[in-house]
């Protein structure tokens, strides 16, 4: 905690990259995070805070990606990239309790039995959501972005969202950039209904570091 004894909070976020990579003592690349705290009331449906990110300079790790769909499309979706395709097959191998990937996708056409898996893949976070972006008709282009880093994220109930935002080996400018665009992206993603201070705290860590405040313009 000496690197951040008598420091400022909230400062510059190429500071507080700074004073992160002072906590990198471990043998592994720690991963970086951002989480702010929002002025969103989350008990209110209007004001949910929720979509997907592809970052800038990426996150330097890559996602196990399954895709609901037959045909041609699940042909294409493996090439670019998914680890399973398929619909009634693929469900009943979910629901038998295969949970080995990151990210499921659907075309809108498969959500009628995909549907069945709420309450497997729902507690999970990986239940195919139009609002997330899972659910598309773009589904080979979808599976090449989430294979590559595209994340999802949404408010928990204190009204905090978060992000993976790279590592900490990561040159200065790409987690700048990475923050940056994470920041700008909650900011678009306003509720019409939030009233007063939106972004009221916005920190970085790392796996192995506390937490550090950051200006938000």
């Amino acid at each position: 905690m000496e690197a951040l004894k008598d420091k400022p909070q909230p400062m510059a976020t190429e500071e507080a990259i700074k004073i992160l990579r002072q906590f990198n003592t471990t043998k592994f690349d720690q991963t970086v995070n951002c989480v702010m705290n929002l002025g969103i009331d989350p008990k209110q449906a209007d004001q949910l805070v929720r979509g997907a990110l592809s970052l800038p300079k990426g996150i330097g790790k890559s996602f196990k990606v399954i895709a609901f769909c037959d045909g041609d499309l699940a042909a294409k979706a493996r090439e670019a990239g998914a680890i399973e395709t398929g619909s009634d097959d693929l469900v009943k191998k979910v629901q038998d309790g295969w949970l080995d990937f990151d990210v499921a996708l659907a075309t809108p056409g498969m959500m009628r039995m995909v549907g069945r898996l709420g309450r497997v893949l729902g507690p999970t976070g990986k239940m195919p959501s139009p609002k997330a972006g899972t659910v598309t008709d773009d589904i080979v282009n979808a599976v090449r972005e989430y294979s590559a880093g595209k994340q999802e994220y949404r408010n928990d109930a204190g009204g905090n969202v978060q992000l993976v935002v790279g590592k900490v080996s990561f040159p200065e400018e790409d987690l700048v950039a990475n923050i940056n665009a994470f920041i700008g992206q909650i900011k678009r993603a306003k509720p019409a209904s939030s009233k007063g201070t939106y972004i009221k705290r916005c920190v970085i860590s790392a796996t192995m570091s506390p937490g550090i405040e950051i200006t938000v313009a």
